[in-house]
């Protein structure tokens, strides 16, 4: 199997790099923290750690395994084990696709985010003026400012997915700039991106490591920190929190789209991929709890500055409402005051009731916000209230960039990589143009995220594109290296590349163990699936200022269920078609 014309990793450094950079992504700082902060705290790293050794550990080793004795991407790798298994490297080049269709819209978001931090007063910091200059919007009064910049100017979003809207010129222009950073990156294929990881794969921790200073010396961090690193050991007891433990593994690794094939069809045969895989794993899972440490410090600051400011209405409402003096109530005897007035005042404390705020630190910590809320509403409105915000602004963004950036490395390369395998494209094309050709097809379909109604369909893609397929992609790979390809041909396989055989460990894992899991997974979503009736999604609307819950049209049914099977469907046509081929094949040689 050994291809001595393909090209390698200069070092080994390189290949542990963009591993690194491709798995470290978004979800470390916006779906991690999230889950911590669901699912109790510091104690959802209990089910998380162990989920990392039973399930990340083991497959990720097993993706490099075969990529490096095969020295192929996805597609050859898993014909060379079985002829019947080519639609499972194409079932993983069609969810890679899917990826890069909508992740590199997120990078366009996050230049355009980075483009307007470069100003006197950020944007985001207020709500704009309304017509007449006598108030601020109404829409931005209802809502926040942060909340305003993200749907209205950032978006500039529809009240419906139905309502498609003309494409955001800037929004296409930052996406256009994602797609030539990324061909940039990509053009030589490893040559260049063996370069760019070092970057990619490093500042981000600069970056982090500044944050985590700054955000340990905003006011109210340790509130934060404390609610973190109390386990709320209750939530153990709840299936729920191993399902999305072993769910964050699983798609914070990256495992299934084909990417670490194909990074590792690029080694050294005798390459020690072993130990790589177990670093990169436990990089990978410190980095998500390292940024979970910042994002709490924050999380602290935002919420005691709500509680804090909660507090103060509190306390004018009282002062005005009983005419006392300025300086009896403050915020460490409140709570007294709002007691000692409703047992001398009832009737007066009565009516004032309905106006009284419900001040909660810890509710103000409870609220859970992932994804997009996270990154680009909760951050920035922490961001706007800190001293200098253009800096922290223009670092935070620049952070988001690079880690979405490391990340698209791996989803390109994971397309071009069996196509680079084919024959005719090798003959035909050059490096620079393959990669050309997927990254214009890719921004070109990408352009429909730009729409006004691109948020639905990008929350879509992301929520069903590759849910399904990957788990099952995924099984159908342990099971087709344990039980097909077979576990001791495996083990030689390994034995051959790194000098010694996996121990009882990986082989227990893999065979029995992981299976298992990927199993109760895949059965937990189609029962949620199923239970959970009509799909939905987030509409913005404009005149209540805030997102409702809308089921989505009979339309946008059918193209999830599109999404859903599109990936799949291909490993059995695949296989259908490599029969029908030797069928038709061995009548031909039948004799006459």
């Amino acid at each position: 199997m050994e291809k001595e014309s393909r090209p390698s990793w200069e070092q080994p450094a390189q290949f542990v790099l963009a591993c690194v950079s491709y798995a470290v992504g978004l979800g470390n700082v916006w779906r991690f923290p999230y889950l911590c902060q669901m699912h109790g705290g510091g104690g959802f790293l209990i089910p998380y750690l162990i989920m990392l050794v039973l399930e990340g550990v083991p497959l990720f080793y097993m993706e490099l395994a075969v990529g490096q004795k095969m020295r192929l991407g996805s597609i050859g790798a898993w014909s060379a084990i079985s002829p019947y298994l080519g639609g499972v490297g194409i079932a993983s080049v069609v969810a890679s696709i899917y990826l890069c269709l909508y992740y590199n819209v997120i990078n366009a978001w996050s230049f355009w985010y980075l483009f307007h931090s470069f100003q006197e007063v950020l944007p985001w910091a207020e709500c704009p003026l309304n017509s007449n200059h006598t108030g601020y919007l109404d829409e931005c009064r209802k809502a926040t400012a942060t909340q305003y910049f993200f749907y209205r100017e950032t978006l500039n979003i529809t009240s419906a997915i139905s309502d498609g809207g003309g494409v955001h010129v800037g929004q296409a222009l930052c996406l256009l700039l994602a797609w030539m950073v990324v061909y940039l990156c990509i053009i030589r294929g490893i040559a260049s991106t063996g370069k760019v990881v070092y970057f990619t794969a490093t500042f981000p921790y600069l970056v982090l490591f500044v944050y985590l200073i700054r955000g340990l010396t905003l006011h109210g961090a340790l509130n934060g920190l404390k609610y973190m690193f109390t386990p709320k050991l209750e939530q153990l007891a709840n299936p729920t929190t191993w399902i999305n433990a072993a769910t964050q593994i699983f798609y914070s690794l990256g495992l299934g789209f084909g990417s670490l094939i194909a990074f590792a069809s690029y080694n050294h045969h005798n390459n020690n991929f072993e130990r790589q895989a177990i670093a990169v794993s436990l990089i990978n899972s410190s980095t998500s709890i390292f940024a979970c440490i910042v994002t709490f410090s924050i999380y602290g600051f935002k919420a005691t500055l709500n509680y804090e400011s909660c507090l103060e209405r509190v306390k004018l409402l009282l002062l005005n409402t009983f005419s006392l003096a300025e300086d009896t109530i403050n915020v460490d005897n409140i709570t007294y005051w709002i007691t000692e007035l409703n047992k001398t005042h009832p009737n007066q404390f009565a009516d004032l009731l309905p106006k009284l705020e419900s001040c909660d630190l810890e509710a103000e910590l409870d609220t859970a916000v992932e994804g997009t809320g996270l990154a680009f509403i909760v951050y920035t409105e922490a961001i706007k209230n800190m001293p200098l915000p253009q800096l922290w602004s223009v670092l935070y963004f620049f952070m988001l960039l690079l880690l979405g950036l490391g990340s698209m490395l791996g989803n390109v390369t994971a397309v071009t990589t069996p196509l680079r395998d084919l024959r005719f494209v090798t003959h035909y094309l050059s490096n620079e143009t393959t990669n050309g050709l997927v990254c214009l097809f890719c921004l070109v379909l990408g352009l429909g995220f730009t729409t006004r109604s691109g948020n639905y369909w990008l929350t879509m893609f992301n929520d069903y594109g590759a849910t399904f397929a990957l788990l099952l992609i995924v099984l159908i790979e342990i099971i087709s290296v344990c039980y097909i390809y077979g576990l001791e041909q495996f083990a030689k396989d390994i034995e051959d590349m790194i000098g010694h055989r996996p121990n009882w460990y990986w082989k227990i894992v893999w065979a029995i163990v992981s299976p298992l899991i990927i199993i109760m997974l895949f059965i937990f979503y189609i029962i949620n699936y199923i239970m959970g009736g009509t799909p939905t999604y987030q509409a913005w609307d404009k005149d209540l200022g805030q997102s409702v819950t809308t089921p989505y049209p009979p339309y946008a049914q059918a193209f999830i269920i599109l999404l859903l099977v599109s990936s799949i469907i291909c490993i059995p046509l695949s296989a259908l078609y490599t029969y029908c081929n030797r069928y038709t094949d061995k009548t031909d040689t039948l004799p006459k």
